[in-house]
């Protein structure tokens, strides 16, 4: 069955690259629309899963696998958006003529067949259908167990859209064997996978770097900081770290590590404490000589909890705390709290992730908050595409140059 769908995909590679703009943003008005209609086919086949999965999975990561009429209508959002931005395929990136008269354009293309492995999200499946659509591309969607029967529904809803507009459902594919044998296939199929994007946690993004055959880029693992230095208002302080911590916490984008300078640690602790009593906080000894708490352990400053645990460490000032971001951050998002501009120069200058913050949560390392419509996650990696990946991220380029009959002396 997967190399059916493989040479599927395949097949629908050119007609789906071949697309014009009006003919994609209809398609994708269609997609959100079924998305809609069919509600209740999806919340119906959500709350399956979410009673196979309950008392398997904590409550935090039940929260990302749960679908509502609310959730379902920001899915259909989420692809009218997708439909209102610029096309990425066909923009001239860069020209130049050469002395011998040759047009020399490079210009922006589909990858092709993107492959995406992902976990229990199942609004996963719409935004990466929709992102794929919309630059181009064929994907093939590998999602959890736990979330198969919301992902298969989805995706039926999708294809009845694409469908409506006379373009071949193959566009969009779900595998529907969620063992790790299929993902091993999607990591290694050459030939048929133009690009692997896996989007969920640390084993699964790890498996993927090291198995796949076929171009990965690595996206996800966020063990983010939030540094609150010494001339921070401690009130924007705690407001940013309850948001960054508590607002989502299954997320990459939440914050797992907080740093402090010991000259205000004394007075700003007790008051993160009272204001954040459903975390644990996890305590270096100069933090724990203040507040009540768990000891932080070997592992905690490296442990992207996903769940309401945040680790402290107090630190001298911004160099030891860039030092400690440098020493257990996954490249993903780091935010200072400061009003010296020093401080904020250090820092965003040493910190070496793909979101940067000066007073402001991490949770805004999103897509969608960035203007990209919503994405196909983040990529923590420094080739071809860095932070959210929107559309101009799943294009590639090729060279078209344009003659009258030059020939090479």
């Amino acid at each position: 069955m997967m190399k059916t769908m493989l040479e599927q995909a395949k097949k629908a590679k050119a007609q789906v690259a071949a697309l014009r703009s009006d003919e994609k943003n209809a398609a994708l008005h269609a997609m959100a629309d079924a998305l809609v209609e069919a509600e209740g086919e999806i919340l119906a086949a959500n709350a399956l899963d979410m009673e196979a999965a309950r008392g398997h999975i904590s409550e935090v990561m039940l929260d990302r696998l749960r679908l509502t009429r609310e959730r379902i209508a920001g899915m259909a959002q989420g692809i009218r958006e997708v439909a209102e931005l610029p096309d990425p395929v066909g923009r001239i990136l860069e020209e130049h003529t050469r002395p011998d008269g040759l047009l020399i354009q490079k210009t922006s293309v589909p990858m092709g067949v993107i492959a995406i492995i992902y976990e229990s999200r199942p609004n996963v499946t719409s935004d990466a259908a929709a992102l794929a659509l919309k630059s181009g591309n064929v994907c093939v969607l590998r999602g959890g167990k736990e979330a198969f029967r919301s992902a298969n529904a989805i995706v039926e809803a999708l294809r009845r859209g694409l469908a409506a507009c006379g373009i071949t459902e193959h566009a969009v594919n779900l595998v529907q064997d969620t063992s790790r044998a299929s993902a091993a296939q999607l990591m290694t199929a050459k030939g048929y996978i133009d690009l692997l994007i896996p989007r969920g946690g640390a084993g699964l993004i790890d498996a993927c770097v090291r198995t796949a055959t076929v171009p990965c880029i690595a996206t996800g693992t966020g063990i983010c900081h939030v540094y609150v230095e010494k001339t921070a208002d401690p009130d924007m302080a705690l407001n940013i770290v309850e948001n960054a911590k508590t607002s989502r916490p299954s997320v990459c984008n939440a914050a797992e590590v907080l740093l402090v300078d010991r000259a205000i640690a004394p007075a700003f602790l007790p008051r993160l404490k009272e204001r954040i009593p459903q975390v644990e906080l996890r305590l270096d000894d100069f933090a724990a000589a203040i507040i009540p708490g768990a000891r932080a352990g070997d592992r905690d400053f490296d442990t992207e909890f996903l769940d309401y645990i945040l680790a402290v460490h107090c630190v001298e000032d911004v160099r030891e705390a860039v030092a400690h971001i440098a020493a257990h951050s996954t490249g993903h998002s780091d935010v200072i709290v400061t009003q010296s501009p020093e401080a904020e120069g250090y820092f965003t200058a040493h910190v070496d992730s793909a979101a940067v913050y000066v007073n402001a949560s991490s949770r805004f390392t999103d897509g969608g908050e960035f203007g990209l419509g919503c994405e196909m996650g983040i990529s923590t990696q420094k080739l071809h595409a860095r932070g959210p990946m929107g559309l101009r991220e799943l294009t590639t380029y090729k060279y078209i140059i344009h003659g009258n009959g030059q020939v090479r002396v």
